[in-house]
């Protein structure tokens, strides 16, 4: 299951984010994956002293978003990182890491987050197409959406053909692990959300107790 989340970044973020991605200093992309010799983009320098207001642009945007917390029931968010891609860039296909290092501790990948910042009209190409079997799906989003896929999925960015794609990524560790169980769980607080106050009360809160044993059957501490 994917989720599209539309405006989940502010114009005035998406601005800030591409007047940070002129002054930010970029490194070569391979930096963070230097076994996969199909990745040719770049991403900021995390020692750039400019990196961390991307880091909080992105993250401010995510904890404020109620999609984004009821479908990823949170426990940890890597650091978003702005990844920039120019002419003949590309990321072939690939399956994000299990466990990515933060410091002295590691996060386990459950979700991926792709962050669009360029307008779409500025770049040709650049899709993030995910594999499912024999099938592919294409995103590529209007500045500010954002879009969440499990990262156990095969995925790849296609080359750009002209202009610049940039985008902010991310991998989310959930308080609840598996993806079916955690799906349920947001399709129960999505029935709640929207029919909730059309119910009587007493089912009302009976839902509720479905909702809240579920996340203290399956999630982890």
């Amino acid at each position: 299951m994917f989720l599209k989340i539309r405006n989940l970044l502010t114009a005035a973020e998406v601005m800030r984010l591409q007047e940070l991605s002129g002054q930010l200093r970029f490194v070569d992309g391979r930096a963070s994956n230097p076994a996969n010799v199909t990745k040719n983009n770049q991403q900021a320098d995390a020692a750039d002293p400019r990196y961390a207001e991307s880091v909080q642009i992105v993250n401010a945007a995510l904890s404020r978003s109620r999609e984004f917390m009821e479908f990823a029931i949170p426990k940890r968010v890597a650091p978003p990182l702005l990844s920039r891609y120019e002419p003949g860039m590309q990321y072939g296909m690939h399956a994000d890491a299990a466990l990515i290092q933060l410091g002295s501790a590691r996060l386990r990948s459950d979700l991926s987050c792709t962050v669009f910042v360029s307008d779409p009209a500025a770049y040709e190409g650049g899709e993030l197409a995910i594999h499912a079997g024999n099938q592919s799906m294409a995103f590529k989003g209007q500045s500010g959406d954002a879009i969440l896929y499990p990262s156990t999925t095969l995925h790849e960015v296609v080359p750009v053909r002209a202009g610049q794609r940039l985008v902010s990524i991310t991998f989310i560790e959930s308080y609840i692990v598996d993806h079916h169980q955690r799906t349920q769980v947001y399709e129960l607080n999505e029935i709640a959300a929207l029919e909730g106050k059309a119910m009587r009360w007493e089912n009302r809160a009976r839902l509720d107790v479905v909702r809240q044993n579920l996340l203290r059957m399956w999630s982890t501490t």
